[in-house]
């Protein structure tokens, strides 16, 4: 017999689309297993650890395991100004889940009737009619149904009900600090990427196309990438070290967010990737770049080259780093 490619051998989680909860319409295969409602922006440690636990009381009972999300976060439709930008988007979440063992990523499609839906209505639809669940795990603070007046002491009640395990995960923290998406957003705007990788357990990733910039940076020796189409949480102003996906290749960067003060241009969320030992045309291609550490704030130069001459330095200190981090991750 051949051997099996690894790449064949990795696990994969299915996106599941759920229009209408409400419509018990989810494939027999979803049947029977164990579910974590939550929003499960950024897959951190702490998500880790309850759909960790999700997964051995799935495989207890020989189910799928199922993580299930809303989208969009049902704050952007009652509150739009108050939605954070997300961490990542639904299918980086998934991609994150995978390497968890999860089965399958319900996606339920937030609507006005969803959220008009009582905590018990909610239940019925979803866990009881449409997953058919024999387990449920979810963290302590867990609310859920109209205007959130389900939490898990409800949510027992209902689980034993319907005869469905029910556990409650303990939760996860970093140094005596509770790890939420919260506390990773604040860490992104503070420009630490590197805490904030810490407690997702993998760089923070953005993704974007490449444009056409002003073209700047090719005059001074420094050609950049500019990223457009960013969708997710960008750390705060300042100079990077990061690794960059274009297709198959990982390349070393540098990578810059925010305005030029030297020439007075761009905006704060400006995203410049220059790629290390590259040459070549990538407009139009999809790019995506991890975070490793910050390197330094914005600075304002005198001159384009007193500006080259920092760039020549933030370079030797991106290699440090990227030197550094590859060490550790071999080690």
């Amino acid at each position: 017999k051949t051997a099996r490619s690894p790449a064949l051998l990795r696990h994969v989680t299915e996106i599941v689309s759920l229009p209408d909860v409400t419509a018990p319409t989810l494939d027999a295969a979803l049947h029977g297993g164990v579910v974590s409602v939550g929003n499960f922006d950024g897959v951190h440690r702490g998500h880790a650890s309850l759909l960790g636990q999700t997964k051995r009381l799935a495989d207890q009972f020989g189910g799928p395991t199922i993580a299930c999300l809303f989208d969009p976060h049902p704050i952007a439709i009652l509150r739009p100004e108050l939605a954070p930008k997300r961490l990542t988007s639904v299918r980086e979440r998934a991609r994150r889940m995978a390497k968890l063992g999860i089965d399958h990523l319900v996606v339920c499609q937030t609507t006005n009737g969803l959220m008009e839906l009582s905590a018990e209505a909610f239940f019925d639809a979803l866990v009881r009619d449409n997953l058919k669940c024999r387990g449920m795990v979810e963290g302590e603070n867990f609310c859920f149904g109209k205007d959130r007046r389900g939490d898990a002491i409800l949510l027992r009640q209902l689980c034993d009900r319907e005869d469905i395990t029910f556990q409650i995960a303990e939760m996860e923290s970093a140094n005596g600090e509770m790890i939420s998406s919260t506390r990773i957003r604040d860490l992104l705007a503070a420009g630490d990427v590197r805490d904030a990788s810490r407690m997702m357990a993998t760089p923070h990733r953005i993704s974007g196309v490449v444009v056409h910039g002003d073209g700047r940076g090719r005059t001074i020796g420094f050609p950049t990438a500019n990223l457009e189409g960013i969708d997710v949480v960008l750390p705060a102003a300042g100079v990077y070290a990061g690794i960059a996906t274009v297709g198959e290749d990982h390349k070393r960067s540098a990578v810059h967010i925010g305005q030029s003060p030297t020439f007075g241009s761009g905006t704060p969320t400006k995203v410049e990737v220059h790629l290390l030992d590259f040459d070549g045309d990538l407009y139009d291609q999809h790019l995506t770049l991890q975070f490793v550490d910050r390197v330094r704030g914005i600075v304002r130069f005198e001159s384009a080259d007193a500006l080259a001459d920092q760039l020549r330095k933030d370079l030797q200190s991106v290699q440090r780093v990227l030197e550094k981090h590859q060490q550790n991750n071999s080690s």
